[in-house]
Formats: structure tokens, C-alpha cells, sequence
């Protein structure tokens, strides 16, 4: 167990082991042995284009398990439609993907069911990387089928970097500098959406950072850690120098064309993001470069922001070693990995969960986006991949929190309040929301 499980382990047991106690497992696997193959049910809300092709390559290799793909409207719906079948007892699916939860509030919840004996014999073999692991983790035990992250760079448009002679930054007091001098020519180095505050979270992240912890038996609470005011001296920088643009995400046509416009020129990036570049791109293909993510200027090693999202095995399905078997091979095989290959894009999914992604990584890369530079983009992956780490724990009241901190965020970016001003607020918020809700808490 790493350090960032273990905080998580204990700081579960303190605040929610009442809960955990009742999530074992619901299902009668022995019974469902006797009884021949079982059927896995599945909730996504992925197209049926992307799905059908990887439930048919199960059914076609596995002769004593079945999946069946049930489609959810979106990730709401199939939240709520989770909750409502745990509660009720009935029609509880055994895979559900992930809806931007945390394992540790969707097992104090009592929706997820402990798998740690079904997941421990994968882990063993190595099947996992560890940022995947940290993501499925509470309390020392599998809640869910551990999924990685897909690994962070940064995109820039050369053409326009060269046209006014800057140098691509290699560290963030670079951005900082070279921010400046495009500025004197009508150029933004990155965009911070007013409503999106993800740039200071991966920044803390990538600084080694997080916002709770636990002590003792209690949670705590440190929005002005020393990873956090490094990150958010940055974020002040770039704002109060006028640097970035705040670009929302609400109007996707304007932000690509925006994007695409050479206004701005630096974008923090994920390789599921590159095929869309390429198609909605007009003006600039072929302009663009994958470098990687800025460093700090004192880090004493590569680091890229790496957290996991699980798929969720719920408290209630029948068949949990089935249910985790079925959900490995989704993530992890071969044949699965290729049968997820979609015509429309072109590309794979990443496979984010395995130990070693780089057989797809070429795969991953569109065509046209980084023109000559294309052959760039793999050791830039390749490099993000090997950097990632996750320290990063969610704590019991994060959806409130995260929703709190987008407010704080959009005081900052429009310059009614400073970042260090929006993290004391948001410390004496989280502190005082935990204890609303009578969990222990220091800070």
C-alpha cells in the first residue's frame, strides 16, 4: 500500500466505518456456478458503436460469463438509477461506469461492494499500474475495478511560439515569462475557463499536494499546504499579468475556434482530446507540437498529475467474481484494447489501466494535428506516462467542496478576490462543512 491508500484507508475507517461495515458482498457466486454461465449486466452510457463491439468479443471468448450492455441516458441518470436499484434490492447491475465519483464516497454510500478477494490475485500478477490501484482503494480494500489515468502534456502552436520568436516553456515560471512577451503581441500562453478551476487542482497535484489528509482519527484539512500556495502563486501570476484568456467551456464552437484562431497558444492536454483537435481544427493543423507538461522550477523530478476513476462493481450484484473477472478483461486484455478501436476516430481508447500502454501510443496520435511533428508525440507520452503520480485524496465531501471552489475560482479569475483569499475560504468552508455532517475533522 502506498502512502496516498494509506491516508485514504485510515481516514475511511475514521469517518465512515459504520457504513463500510455493511458493504460485503451480495452475491451467491457458488450457487451461480451450478446454475451455469451467468450474465453480467452493465451500465455505461458510452455509444452503443463504441460498447457492442467489446461486449460481442467477450460473449464470442467466454463461454461461463455474459455480458449485457444496458445504456444510460448519461452519467446523472445512471447515478440515480444505481441508488434507486441498491435501495430497492432489485435489478442491481454488477458493472457501472465510473460518473466522476470517488471510491470512498460511493462506498460510504453503501453502493459499492468490497471485491478485494476477486481483485487481489490481478494485482498480484502485475496487471494493474499503481495509479489505478489508488483509485479503486478504501480502507485497504477494492471498491471497485481499478482504472488509471490517462497520462498529461501540453500542445503548443509552434508556428505562432516562432513567428514572434519565444521559446516553448520548459518550466512554469517559463509560461510565466514567455506569457509576457506574447502578450505584447495580442497572444494568450494558455486559457483558464472561469468556471473550471481543474488547472489549480493538477497544478497542487503535480506539486505532490493534496487537500485532506488524516490524522489521528480524524480528517484533515490543508487548502494552504505548501504544494497548494506554490500552485496557486502560479495561477496569481499568469492573472494578475492579464497572461491567460477565460475562454469558457459552455460554447464549445466558439472555444475551438478559438483555439484554433492562434490568439492562444499553449494547452494543457490528454491524449483523448487529440482526435477532436484534429477534426474541429480548420486553420491550425499541422501548426501544433506535444512537449511536455511544464515542471516546477525546483522539482527534482519529472512529475505529471495521474487519479484514476474506477468502474464500480454495486453493493447487491449476484455474481461479484464474475462481475470483476468480466471487468478486467475489459480494461486490461488485448482483445479488448483492440475491439474497443473505433472507424469514426480512428484511435483506441487509451488503455489507462494497464502497466504498459505503449503499444497503443502511436495509435493515439491523429494524423494532421502536429503536421511534420507528429513522431514527437510518442516520447512525450511515453514520458508523461512514466511521470505520473497520484497523491491526490478525495475526501468524504468533495462534490460540495469542488462545486464551492468553481465560485471561488470565477471571484479569482475575474480579479475580485486573490487565489491565497479563494483557498482560506475554501479551508474554512470544507473544515466547517465536515463537521456538519458530524465527521471528525482538523484544520
Amino acid at each position: 500500500m502506498n502512502r496516498k491508500q494509506g491516508r485514504v484507508a485510515a481516514a475511511t475507517a475514521v469517518a465512515l466505518s459504520v457504513v463500510l461495515a455493511g458493504c460485503g458482498s451480495g452475491g451467491d457466486d457458488a450457487d451461480a456456478k451450478d446454475k451455469g454461465p451467468v450474465t453480467i449486466e452493465m451500465w455505461s452510457w458510452r455509444e452503443n458503436r463504441v460498447v457492442d463491439p467489446i461486449v460481442k468479443k467477450f460473449n464470442a471468448t467466454h463461454d461461463d460469463i455474459k455480458l449485457k450492455f444496458v445504456k444510460q441516458a448519461d452519467n446523472t441518470s445512471a447515478a440515480a438509477n444505481l441508488r434507486n436499484a441498491v435501495a430497492a434490492g432489485k435489478g442491481v447491475p454488477c458493472l457501472v461506469q465510473n460518473w466522476d465519483a470517488e471510491a470512498p464516497s460511493v462506498a460510504a454510500e453503501g453502493l459499492a461492494a468490497d471485491v478485494t478477494e476477486y481483485i487481489e490475485p490481478y494485482v498480484e500478477k502485475g496487471v494493474f499500474n499503481e495509479s489505478a490501484l489508488a483509485s479503486a482503494q478504501v480502507n485497504g480494500k477494492y471498491y471497485g475495478i481499478p482504472s488509471g489515468a490517462e497520462p498529461s502534456f501540453m500542445i503548443v502552436n509552434k508556428a505562432v511560439y516562432d513567428k514572434y520568436g519565444v521559446a516553448v516553456p520548459k518550466t512554469w515560471d517559463e509560461v510565466i515569462a514567455a506569457g509576457k512577451e506574447l502578450k505584447k503581441h495580442g497572444v494568450y500562453i494558455m486559457n483558464m475557463a472561469g468556471e473550471d478551476p481543474s488547472t489549480l487542482v493538477g497544478l497542487v497535484q503535480q506539486a505532490g499536494g493534496t487537500w485532506y489528509k488524516i490524522n489521528g482519527d480524524s480528517w484533515q484539512v490543508d487548502f494552504l499546504s505548501p504544494e497548494s500556495l506554490k500552485a496557486a502563486d502560479i495561477i496569481q501570476q499568469l492573472v494578475d499579468n492579464d497572461l491567460v484568456a477565460n475562454q469558457t467551456y459552455m460554447d464549445k464552437p466558439a472555444l475551438i475556434n478559438y483555439f484554433d484562431s492562434g490568439k492562444m497558444v499553449s494547452l494543457m492536454t490528454q491524449v483523448w482530446q487529440l482526435g477532436a483537435y484534429e477534426i474541429d481544427y480548420k486553420k491550425s493543423l499541422g501548426d501544433w507540437q506535444p512537449v511536455d507538461l511544464p515542471q516546477f522550477s525546483d522539482a527534482t523530478r519529472f512529475t505529471t498529475m495521474a487519479h484514476g476513476r474506477p468502474e464500480f462493481v454495486p453493493k447487491g450484484c449476484a455474481h461479484l467474481k464474475e462481475a470483476v473477472e468480466a471487468g478486467i478483461w475489459k480494461s486490461t486484455s488485448k482483445d479488448a484494447i483492440d475491439a474497443s478501436y473505433d472507424p469514426k476516430t480512428k484511435s483506441y481508447p487509451w488503455p489507462s489501466t494497464i502497466a504498459d500502454p505503449s503499444p497503443w501510443i502511436d495509435s493515439a496520435v491523429p494524423d494532421k494535428l502536429f503536421g511534420p511533428r507528429k513522431s514527437e508525440a510518442k516520447g512525450v507520452i511515453q514520458k508523461a506516462v512514466e511521470g505520473g503520480q497520484d497523491t491526490w485524496v478525495v475526501g468524504p465531501n468533495y462534490t460540495g467542496v469542488f462545486a464551492e471552489l468553481q465560485d471561488q475560482w470565477a471571484k479569482v479569475a475575474a480579479k475580485k478576490i486573490t487565489m491565497r483569499e479563494a483557498l482560506e475560504h475554501m479551508q474554512e468552508f470544507t473544515v466547517d462543512d465536515l463537521k456538519s455532517k458530524n465527521i471528525n475533522v482538523e484544520g
